[in-house]
């Protein structure tokens, strides 16, 4: 199981994470929106598309865009659509699960 935490609490957590560039992207049903708020903030990847950002508050304690998705990634990017990764200080813990294999 992956999980993705800071202060203490899980933000969010799934079996399986897409991996891109060394950054793990969870499932957006994965991403506890309890401690997320949509940022103002944009970053352009060159190859991605354009990135938007979340802040991440818990007990209080704020992260200032410490979450990113792609909800409209280039063509390349489609496999992480809506995915959300992180950074500044979120700890992401444990070991994906193998898919099963193909026969």
């Amino acid at each position: 199981m992956m999980r993705a935490i800071w202060n203490g609490r899980v933000l969010a957590e799934t079996e399986r994470t897409k991996t891109v560039e060394g950054n793990h992207y969870f499932p957006p049903e994965s991403v506890n929106l309890d401690y997320f708020t949509k940022s103002r903030t944009r970053t352009l990847c060159p190859w991605k598309g354009l990135a938007n950002y979340y802040t991440v508050t818990v007990d209080g304690n704020v992260n200032p865009d410490a979450a990113w998705y792609y909800p409209h990634p280039s063509p390349l990017a489609r496999r992480i659509k809506n995915h959300v990764a992180f950074w500044n200080g979120v700890t992401i813990e444990g070991e994906p699960e193998q898919e099963p294999k193909k026969r």
